[in-house]
């Protein structure tokens, strides 16, 4: 799963609003910020409806588990 750094990184690289992710992953805007400031044990949908969000704008996540550690690009590098 994604973590909330990833989701922050990712929001910037593409210039998105905390309001503009919510509406692109249909949940709310107090829940992405909740999300991103890892206030809350955050439901598993509302995360996979993020991530899926960010996948699908063309957002590639980096796994922690990489040699280079976490972190996110474009999966295409013609963006």
């Amino acid at each position: 799963m994604v973590t909330a750094a990833q989701i922050r990184a990712a929001r910037a690289l593409l210039g998105w609003s905390q309001h503009m992710l919510a509406d692109k992953a249909i949940v709310s805007v107090n829940a992405v910020n909740r999300l991103e400031r890892e206030l809350v044990d955050t439901k598993m949908s509302t995360l996979s409806a993020v991530e899926k969000a960010l996948l699908r704008a063309g957002i590639e996540f980096i796994s922690p588990a990489s040699e280079k550690g976490e972190g996110v690009r474009f999966a295409r590098a013609d963006r």
